[in-house]
């Protein structure tokens, strides 16, 4: 696959680094749709580069922005301005990925962290996808913070926004061993562990946003969940699977952990979601 990387600029001075995958006959002659990703808490899109490279052989172009806060991105790390500036710059992705490929499908990928920012960009903005893909997301945690840590959060949100907290995620809570294409975070130097206070409290609340307006959503979608997922919410996403009803396709993973797409049958969920994606494109 070929790959290319250019900036676009954010909100206020942001500058947002994006990546692009390309099958190796890059023209749109020979690309059958793009597929934007938008990647979880503290990590980054190159993270993605074995799932592009699976979606690039079946004729699919990727584009993997890293979100400011992360990555090549600017923006301290973890902090996110409001919800309204992260769900805005998801938009620019799409719509410079529209003007690279005008005319083609467009389908909008979100993992955790990502898949919030997918949801609330889709029911927000109204971007024209072709379908939206949500990878374990945060829509709710899978275990509830103590109230009184909730409370503080949000006296110092009011206080220092930007004020950075460890995430505690555990590297064995995100997917089990076993996956010869997983992206380790092991000397990933792009990697971090850090959140702000604000940057919580606007993914909660965006979350809960979303699930109130679900019944809003325009755009057919896929959620894919473990059932052993120690950090977003199973049952979260399976409510609002049921809720969406015959516009979602709904894929829950038997014992599978947060980051399936590097869990150890990562290949068999990359291989369902690329499915969709074709199906997709054929009922266009």
């Amino acid at each position: 696959m070929l790959r290319l990387e250019r900036r676009l600029k954010g909100v206020g001075e942001a500058q947002l680094y994006v990546r692009e995958w390309l099958p190796d006959a890059a023209d749109d002659t020979e690309v059958k749709g793009v597929v934007c990703v938008l990647h979880g808490m503290g990590e980054h899109g190159e993270r993605f580069s074995h799932v592009a490279e699976r979606l690039t052989s079946h004729g699919f172009a990727v584009v993997a922005m890293d979100q400011f806060g992360h990555g090549h991105s600017s923006g301290k790390r973890g902090h996110m301005l409001s919800i309204e500036a992260t769900v805005s710059e998801a938009g620019l992705m799409i719509a410079d990925a529209s003007s690279r490929h005008p005319g083609l499908p467009l389908f909008l990928y979100g993992h955790s962290m990502g898949g919030n920012i997918a949801l609330n960009c889709a029911l927000r903005l109204h971007p024209m996808l072709t379908g939206l893909i949500l990878s374990s997301p945060w829509l709710r945690l899978a275990f509830q913070p103590p109230e009184v840590k909730l409370w503080l959060a949000r006296r110092l949100a009011s206080i220092v926004p930007a004020l950075q907290q460890s995430t505690g995620l555990k590297t064995e809570d995100l997917y089990r061993s076993g996956n010869p294409h997983a992206a380790s975070i092991i000397n990933d130097e792009l990697y971090h562990k850090k959140i702000t206070v604000r940057t919580f409290l606007e993914i909660q609340r965006a979350g809960e946003w979303a699930i109130e307006h679900i019944d809003e959503l325009d755009v057919p979608v896929l959620i894919i969940h473990g059932t052993a997922d120690r950090i977003t919410s199973f049952q979260a996403s399976k409510e609002l699977a049921a809720r969406l009803g015959d516009r979602c396709d709904w894929l829950p993973v038997e014992g599978g952990y947060h980051e399936l797409h590097n869990d150890i049958d990562g290949e068999h969920t990359i291989v369902q979601m690329i499915d969709w994606i074709d199906r997709r494109c054929q009922n266009r």
